[in-house]
């Protein structure tokens, strides 16, 4: 089995283009693949054999030739394909690049996106929970570039409310530890146990496991300060 090359992406895009009216020419200046169609701007192609960095710097290199640059790439079979495609088609669109795949089984050209001018628009609903966190977070506990693992959230912070209340006060009723602690979602909180640091002892009473006693007893690290 040959090893795949950029120049085998070349004759399927070159007859996509040419079906649309285009006269189609390779390697013209620094670009992959340049089509014209009568006093349109040129159209340029950039190939490569997978999503990159240097695709991207490429694609915005050509933009001083012309506003309809696109990137294109061999189609690949599975998931991990398809989840590339998603996350490189929103960078593309980002930077106003058109996205193209080539199928190299049957030549079929697939154009994802046209180059266009990005407007990006706010998603409210994830603006809203990012306040919403940054509100109910306690000081700064976190340090800027963190893995998640082991993130201090507002969820944790208040989970570590919930955990030095019984560690001192001992099993209680949930909506007496709501009520101490002002997290009103502490009985639900408790019942999900999502760190393993709560155990039911009885109808809507809760105490701490080993792994919550430990969290308690080391609060400091959890809490953070401003």
């Amino acid at each position: 089995m040959s090893k795949l090359r950029e120049t085998d992406l070349y004759p399927p895009i070159k007859t996509f283009l040419q079906d649309q009216g285009y006269v189609v020419k390779s390697e013209v200046g620094a670009a992959d693949v340049v089509a014209l169609r009568g006093a349109e701007p040129p159209v340029v192609v950039e190939l490569k054999l997978g999503f990159s960095l240097s695709l991207f710097h490429q694609g915005t290199a050509r933009q001083s030739l012309t506003d309809a640059v696109y990137l294109a790439v061999p189609h690949q079979p599975g998931k991990r394909f398809a989840k590339a495609i998603k996350d490189n088609l929103k960078l593309a669109r980002r930077l106003g690049l058109g996205l193209i795949t080539v199928r190299l089984s049957d030549g079929l050209v697939q154009v994802h996106c046209d180059p266009g001018p990005y407007r990006p628009r706010i998603a409210k609903a994830r603006q809203g929970a990012l306040l919403r966190e940054f509100a109910r977070r306690q000081g700064d506990p976190n340090e800027g570039g963190q893995t998640r693992s082991g993130l201090v959230t507002a969820y944790r912070q208040d989970a570590l409310k919930l955990a030095l209340y019984l560690f001192e006060a001992g099993a209680t009723k949930g909506a007496e530890v709501a009520r101490e602690t002002g997290v009103d979602k502490a009985t639900r909180m408790m019942a999900d146990d999502h760190y393993g640091w709560f155990e039911r002892v009885d109808t809507g009473v809760y105490g701490l496991t080993p792994e919550g006693a430990a969290a308690a007893r080391d609060s400091a690290a959890f809490l953070g300060a401003d």
